[in-house]
């Protein structure tokens, strides 16, 4: 998954940053806020990749004293910092260059530049699209869409690819808001078009900071995780009852457990110890993301309580 998802953020990282160059170039030469709000969009993604993969860099520091369980958190603290970029500077900086355009319309020059430059940043916005699309399937699996995002624990795999998808819907926006500018004359719908890719993105950074709000906070693990653990765990037989089944993800691939148990009254000290290593081991192999498992022995009183 790792690799997967390097892949996807290098093919974006690559992708808008040759595009950024081109949409700012076209910008100057037909003087058009749709595009210049396009160049600043690409200049974002391609800010944004980079905090991915720095991120993805940082989760893989091993626990310190400081950090005991690691760095994972590090790939969704990056990711909501890229939600917060995405609407503060790119759908905010639309906005403001589409209403400029709106109170003082300006015609550019020759706007065969920026169908030139949308075409070609729409093929390789396709490609890069692709590979998220590609990585999102394979982490779906028999999922369904909207089900797969709110219980992925590894937010980069969506992030991009709703990046890519607001890229793409803005520059079908854009190219429509040059072509109605050239075809009447009217400048306005520039702006407009530069306006309405400030929402797009303001609605996608929206989004992208509700879905890694709750990793960042400190998310469980998916319910059929819990209830697997729980089966488990009521399967061993010096375990009476199974109280408490906690999980929290501290990074994408890092579960920690803490589970409350109510063991049988006649066994040993050893026995417990003997039972509880067993279960460690159980637990850890049906669940290989489980990292970190912790049991107290408890009775249902004292859990409650």
């Amino acid at each position: 998954m790792a690799s997967g998802t390097k892949t996807v953020i290098f093919a974006a990282l690559i992708g808008n940053g040759c595009i950024a160059v081109t949409k700012f170039i076209a910008a100057g030469i037909t003087g058009s806020s749709a595009m210049l709000s396009e160049g600043i969009h690409s200049v974002v993604d391609t800010g944004n990749q980079i905090l991915l993969l720095y991120g993805l860099h940082r989760a893989k520091q091993p626990p310190d004293e400081h950090y005991p369980f690691g760095h994972g958190k590090e790939v969704y603290f990056w990711g909501f910092v890229v939600a917060i970029l995405i609407f503060a500077v790119g759908a905010g900086i639309s906005m403001y260059e589409g209403i400029h355009h709106l109170l003082t319309p300006t015609h550019g020059g020759s706007f065969m530049a920026n169908y030139i430059v949308l075409s070609i940043a729409i093929v390789f916005e396709s490609v890069s699209l692709y590979f998220a699309l590609r990585e999102f399937k394979r982490a779906k699996g028999d999922k369904g869409n909207l089900r797969t995002i709110r219980e992925s624990k590894n937010p980069n795999v969506f992030v991009v690819l709703f990046e890519d998808l607001a890229a793409m819907a803005g520059l079908v926006v854009a190219l429509i808001g040059i072509g109605l500018a050239h075809a009447t004359g009217n400048a306005a719908f520039d702006g407009i078009a530069s306006i309405c890719i400030g929402l797009i993105l303001g609605g996608t950074a929206v989004w992208l900071a509700y879905e890694t709000k709750g990793l960042l906070i400190g998310e469980s693990a998916n319910l059929e995780v819990v209830r697997g653990i729980r089966e488990i765990a009521r399967k061993t037989p010096a375990i009476r009852q199974v109280n408490e089944v906690l999980t929290m993800h501290m990074g994408p691939e890092f579960v920690l457990v803490n589970l409350s148990a109510d063991f049988a009254d006649q066994i040993s000290a050893a026995d417990v110890e003997s039972s509880t290593a067993k279960l460690d081991k159980q637990i850890k192999a049906a669940y290989p993301d489980v990292k970190r498992v912790f049991i107290e022995a408890h009775s249902k009183r004292q859990a409650s309580g």
